[in-house]
C-alpha cells in the first residue's frame, strides 16, 4: 500500500497534524491490529498534546501505552514526530527503521528514515540521497520520494539529477503542487529561477 505523504523535506510534523485521522482509517483497514482503549486514548491525547504544541505531555501519554503496543505503526509514527520535533535525529533514525520493520509497504517510514538519516550523526545528504534511490522503485506513485531525492541531489550540487527528480515528482504529484512544494523548499533554491517559469 502505497501512502501519499504531504510533507517535503523541511516539514517533518506537517504530515502527522494534517493526515493522522486518515492514517488511523488506512492502518485499521489494512487489517492491522487495531489499538483498544486505554492505548487509543493515550495515542490520541498524546496527538493532542503535540499540536498544542506541547511535546513533554505527549512523551508522558506515549510512556503510558502498554508494552505490547509500544511498536504499534500509529505509536511509532507519533514517537518519531517527536524525535524530529525535538531534533532527535539519531533517536529519529532509530523509530524509523521500526516504522519500517513494522510498515514496509508504507512509504512514511522510508521517508522518515531518509529525512533523519540526513541529519543523524552518522548520517549526511549523501546517505539519505544512496538510501531513498532504490526506495523510489518500490513506491514509484509516491511524489515525496521523488521530491526529496530532487532537495537531496540539489543540496549536493547534482542539479541535473535534481531536475529529473522534480519532474518526476510533477508527474506522480501534479505539477502545481510540486512547484508550490518546491518554490517553498529551501533545499531547491538554486532551481527556483527555473521552476518560477514553468
Amino acid at each position: 500500500m502505497t501512502s501519499r505523504c504531504s510533507w517535503s523535506s523541511e516539514s517533518p510534523n506537517t504530515f502527522l497534524l494534517h493526515d493522522i485521522a486518515a492514517r488511523v482509517r488506512r492502518f485499521y483497514t489494512a487489517q492491522m491490529k487495531p489499538l483498544l482503549a486505554p492505548d487509543t486514548h493515550h495515542l490520541n491525547a498524546a496527538v493532542g498534546w503535540l499540536e498544542l504544541g506541547n511535546r513533554v505531555e505527549a512523551r508522558i501519554e506515549l510512556q503510558l501505552v502498554s508494552p505490547e503496543n509500544l511498536h504499534h505503526p500509529l505509536v511509532l509514527e507519533l514517537r518519531w514526530s517527536l524525535d524530529a520535533e525535538e531534533k532527535k535525529w539519531d533517536a529519529a533514525l532509530a523509530t524509523a527503521q521500526k516504522i519500517i520493520a513494522t510498515s514496509p509497504d508504507d512509504a512514511a517510514g522510508w521517508l522518515h528514515c531518509a529525512y533523519a538519516l540526513r541529519r543523524a550523526k552518522s548520517g549526511g545528504m549523501e546517505k539519505a540521497l544512496a538510501f531513498l534511490e532504490p526506495v523510489a522503485q518500490q513506491f514509484p506513485d509516491e511524489p515525496v520520494i521523488a521530491f526529496n531525492l530532487a532537495c537531496y541531489a540539489c543540496q549536493l550540487n547534482q542539479l541535473d539529477e535534481a531536475r529529473r527528480w522534480l519532474k518526476r515528482a510533477s508527474e506522480i504529484g501534479g505539477e502545481k503542487e510540486m512547484r508550490a512544494m518546491a518554490l517553498a523548499d529551501e533545499d531547491l533554491k538554486p532551481l527556483w529561477a527555473e521552476i518560477k517559469k514553468l
